[in-house]
């Protein structure tokens, strides 16, 4: 069946495709983790669109355009966005479908209710009918029951189901959730400026074999500002090459996350994030001395 382009799909469609199609190869390894309850393989860092696409203009599709050519040109196929991220969802539908990119990405989309309305509205604004991952956002009742998504997931609306949360003082309405509907992924705040996602949420999500996502791993633009100005000390240079790698890696050091998912409307930028996916990690002794770092800014 044959599908129309409106006039705007078109042209994001066509600047897509030019830059995508002559994209360089990357020679060096990529850093994949798998997803416990199946073993698929995950490239480890991808795109967060909170805040980054909100508003369905030329501009923001061009922006959008141009990450998701340099997310996939550096080895990412992760891309996470939710109902209610402003019109995120409608931008990445413009930008993903005319231009045939859907089979070179695995999309995460989140809803605030296990409600099918709002799953209609977002397959209707990212033009596609399942999904790879589809989470409950935001978890604050311990009580919370997935039995709606696992039932999209045996429908084939999904391959994946998840929660998520950024809140501590929902932190053990996740827990109980976790250990109870024991769902495939987790999504958490989590960065080397905040670590109590690493106390509570990720030994339970390593016991329930929930993959982990870390939103917000660079702690809202604080460690940046935070370092702004500042050289990555001598000691890290073995791992990182820049403070997006230095922060990153820290995540990435820890087998139990499965990706990162910065956001970012710049293509600069999310090439500097993919960065994390090569080269070595630091060890665990470089790692309190990253957290000991991080106490003095």
């Amino acid at each position: 069946m044959s599908v129309a382009l409106t006039r705007r799909q078109f042209v994001v469609a066509g600047a897509l495709a030019c830059m995508v199609s002559p994209a360089p190869a990357q020679t060096s390894t990529v850093l994949t983790r798998a997803i416990p309850k199946t073993g698929e393989q995950l490239p480890a860092v991808g795109l967060g669109t909170s805040r980054v696409f909100d508003t369905n203009d030329e501009e923001t599709r061009g922006k959008a355009a141009a990450v998701l050519h340099a997310l996939i040109a550096g080895g990412g196929r992760l891309i996470d966005t939710s109902s209610v991220y402003g019109d995120a969802e409608a931008v990445l539908g413009e930008t993903i479908v005319p231009a045939g990119l859907r089979d070179k990405i695995f999309l995460a989309t989140k809803l605030e209710d296990p409600d099918a309305a709002e799953l209609k509205r977002s397959q209707k604004r990212l033009q596609m009918q399942n999904f790879d991952l589809l989470q409950l956002h935001n978890v604050s009742d311990p009580k919370q029951s997935l039995a709606r998504f696992k039932d999209w997931k045996a429908q084939g609306l999904c391959r994946y189901i998840g929660i998520t949360s950024t809140s501590h003082d929902d932190f053990p309405a996740v827990e109980a959730v976790l250990r109870r509907e024991k769902p495939d992924f987790v999504q958490i705040d989590y960065s080397l400026g905040d670590r109590e996602a690493e106390k509570r949420v990720l030994p339970l999500a390593a016991d329930v074999k929930a993959a982990v996502l870390t939103a917000l791993p660079l702690g809202h633009g604080r460690l940046f500002r935070a370092v702004r100005g500042k050289p990555v000390p001598d000691w890290a240079h073995g791992f990182a090459e820049d403070w997006s790698q230095f922060f990153l890696k820290f995540l990435l050091a820890d087998s139990r996350v499965t990706a990162v998912i910065p956001g970012t409307a710049d293509p600069a930028h999310m090439t500097d994030n993919l960065g994390a996916m090569r080269g070595l990690l630091p060890d665990p002794d470089q790692r309190k001395k990253m957290e000991a770092f991080v106490t003095t800014l």
